[in-house]
């Protein structure tokens, strides 16, 4: 019972993991100081996607999975078996990548923007007094 539990949550916290990835810039324009996390958790994404480390994540829910009896992840882990071709189809893949780079890119240059703004504004409310 506890594996399922467990097995359960991981799968919930990588949910969270993947949204912070894709809209954590967007978080920052309000939290500044949560450009870094999400700079690093993008990075780490951008590493994943090459294949040439596994996601501790996934090594986590599968260990519980096969404790709990479950079925373990799709080879290609936990995008292949929550997102792709349930979500999205299959053949989308590529698209859907690019658009989550440029929604990630965006959310950058919009962080950089209204901090810059923030910064201008700041000089002129010092400047009048």
């Amino acid at each position: 019972m506890i594996y399922h539990v467990l097995w359960q949550t991981v799968m919930v916290v990588h949910f969270l993991v993947l949204a912070y990835i894709a809209l954590g810039g967007f978080l920052a324009w309000w939290w500044p100081r949560l450009i870094w996390p999400s700079l690093g958790f993008a990075g780490w994404g951008a590493i994943q996607l090459t294949g040439v480390v596994e996601c501790p994540l996934t090594v986590l829910e599968n260990w519980a999975r096969d404790r709990a009896g479950a079925h373990l992840l799709e080879p290609g882990g936990f995008i292949d078996t929550y997102i792709t071709g349930v979500v999205y189809p299959a053949r989308y893949l590529a698209e859907v990548r690019v658009g989550v780079v440029a929604l990630i890119v965006i959310s950058w240059v919009g962080f950089a923007v209204v901090r810059h703004r923030r910064h201008v504004a700041g000089k002129s409310q010092t400047s009048i007094a």
